[in-house]
């Protein structure tokens, strides 16, 4: 087997912890199930998935030690994701009304904005790094990254779309203007808290 049982297992629980846990992209579905409904976000939960996926072999296959050697351009992405998750909590906050399916004006988070978003998402890069830092092996290291793909790829589809399928069982009750702003408004402040790790 290319990883012993017992660190298989490990990764396996990497994985699932850090793909449900609160951070950024839990935070957006949350707020997107609540705004546009489970079908409506599927896009964006598919582009978490690819788009994490391609992060994590893209650090696992190289690019890591390329940040490592340039530490400048670490800083502009993290610089850049934070910029970009402001803006996100921005429009989140300002959401007035629980968005319909006829209704073209309010969009959710397209596929691949949601897969370019990993590549300025804090919280994916440490799981992205602390993956491939942890659990490679060393003879059998383009295998292991290959392998971590794929675990974290069955995990984490399902994961984070647990977060739009709860958002979208409180649409009902959060159609009430004043509950749907103060969820609005407390989604929009978790996800600039959320950037606290970023910052350390």
């Amino acid at each position: 087997m290319l990883l012993s049982y017992d660190v298989f297992m490990a990764l396996v629980v990497f994985a699932f912890v850090t793909s449900i846990t609160p951070g950024p992209n839990n935070l957006m579905l949350l707020a997107s199930g609540v705004n546009f409904g489970f079908r409506r976000t599927i896009p964006h939960m598919l582009g978490i998935g690819i788009g994490f996926l391609s992060l994590l072999l893209g650090v696992g296959y190289g690019l890591g030690a390329v940040l490592e050697t340039a530490p400048a351009l670490y800083v502009g992405l993290k610089f850049a994701g934070g910029a970009y998750m402001l803006y996100l909590a921005y429009k989140i906050a300002t959401s007035t009304s629980v968005g319909r399916v006829d209704d073209e004006s309010a969009q959710p988070m397209s596929f691949m904005q949601a897969w370019l978003f990993q590549w300025v998402n804090p919280k994916a890069w440490v799981m992205a790094v602390t993956a491939m830092a942890s659990y490679t092996v060393h003879d059998a290291y383009s295998l292991s990254v290959l392998l971590i793909g794929v675990v974290f790829a069955v995990i984490n589809v399902p994961s984070v779309s647990s977060w739009a399928a709860f958002g979208s069982l409180l649409r009902q009750w959060l159609e009430d203007p004043v509950r749907l702003k103060w969820f609005n408004l407390t989604m929009a402040a978790l996800l600039v808290v959320s950037l606290w790790p970023m910052l350390k």
